[in-house]
């Protein structure tokens, strides 16, 4: 089979296809946006862009008094605005010499292929269902930012991103950057200088400062890393400069995690080391940290019901579920710290729909085969949701 006959064989494969070719780099993916909402008015998909591009889909509820549920995935991908050639290799889908984007596009033509059957299906008794496409999630997630979240009446929100068929991510890591600045109050001179008590060099100061502090994993809960601290890099003097005491250094680290208790534990460790620092050197050195998050934590919920009823409905398709926690960011982080209409805090979800292998590279592929099946594993979960 070719991909022209499979695409002919499948019309959510055609979907896909159709995504994958019309290229979307971050903050140049007006020409699909557009596109899709060619599609909606199509097949008679209740659509609208918002001011920043963002699509939104609202099918309205058929059984008022159930629960509407909220889809989510990105347009954008990482790659440029060439043309995309695809290949079928086997069960593979792939792009010829760059990026194929099934990250997240195999989310986007779930989402749209479901939406598609649900606003056909007049008699289905249904809560309602929502759907967001954003622009901009991989390089700055401007895209989820402008969504106005006061408009969303779902609570639970499924974002169709995750590699692998069958995941279910419950929380999510932070990331926050951190900056250490070391100043010395006396420079002076590698020979004259050097016996002076009063006189300490910076770069060796920050050398035995950043000693003190973790490194790698700072807390697990059972296989899972929960809080981690990673030292992005140090600066202090030039490699060929030697005859000075040197006054000043720097070092960065970064933190994820997705407890924010234990990401605090850690920030305060890090401070409690630069205020004995400054203290044990006080007039002759003084450091300096600070903190700036990039990415809130995506912090489990104690609501079980989304998880179990996953982890049934994937079983009874066939799907082995995956339900854990990533130690990355994704746009989870920022429904989970935003309230819908009604004021309730969002109860997101990392779901995977496809398997995505080679992610971001020009080696990606997905199996065709897999997107499929998250469609059957999305129509059960829906129908199993409004049960």
């Amino acid at each position: 089979m070719d991909i022209k006959t499979l695409r002919e064989e499948n019309k959510l494969i055609d979907l896909f296809c159709n995504l994958a070719q019309i290229p979307s780099p971050s903050l140049g993916e007006e020409t699909l946006s557009n596109w899709i909402v060619d599609y909606c008015k199509a097949n008679n998909i209740p659509c609208e862009q918002d001011s920043y591009k963002n699509v939104h889909i609202n099918i309205e509820a058929t059984a008022p008094k159930k629960l509407p549920l909220l889809l989510s995935a990105h347009m954008d991908v990482i790659g440029d605005d060439s043309a995309v050639k695809l290949i079928l290799d086997g069960d593979l889908i792939k792009a010829d010499g760059r990026t194929l984007g099934a990250d997240d596009k195999a989310g986007v033509a779930n989402a749209l292929y479901f939406a598609q059957k649900l606003a056909a299906d007049k008699d289905y008794k249904h809560g309602g269902l929502e759907i967001i496409l954003t622009r901009d999630e991989e390089s700055g997630m401007t895209g989820i930012k402008h969504v106005d979240f006061s408009k969303i009446k779902s609570k639970y929100v499924l974002v169709l991103d995750s590699d692998t068929l069958g995941q279910l991510m419950t929380s999510g890591a932070s990331y926050t950057n951190v900056k250490i600045e070391l100043n010395t109050f006396k420079g002076g001179h590698s020979g004259i200088d050097i016996g002076d008590q009063t006189r300490e060099n910076a770069a060796k100061l920050l050398a035995d400062l950043i000693s003190e502090f973790p490194q790698g994993v700072f807390c697990t809960e059972g296989d899972k890393i929960v809080t981690s601290c990673n030292i992005g890099g140090i600066s202090a003097g030039k490699l060929d400069v030697t005859n000075i005491i040197n006054t000043h250094g720097e070092a960065t680290y970064s933190i994820r995690s997705s407890s924010v208790a234990k990401e605090e534990e850690l920030k305060n460790l890090m401070s409690f080391l630069i205020a004995d620092f400054n203290k044990e050197y006080s007039g002759i050195a003084e450091a300096k940290i600070t903190f700036e998050e990039h990415m809130p934590a995506f912090e489990k919920v104690e609501d079980d019901y989304i998880p179990l009823l996953f982890e049934a409905v994937a079983k009874k398709e066939g799907i082995t579920p995956e339900i854990s926690s990533f130690h990355a960011g994704a746009e989870t982080h920022i429904y989970a710290n935003q309230t819908n209409a009604s004021g309730e805090k969002f109860s997101p979800y990392l779901v995977g729909l496809a398997t995505v292998c080679n992610m971001h590279s020009d080696k990606e592929f997905v199996d065709y085969k897999t997107i499929i099946q998250g469609q059957r594993l999305l129509e059960a979960f829906f129908r199993a949701y409004n049960g």
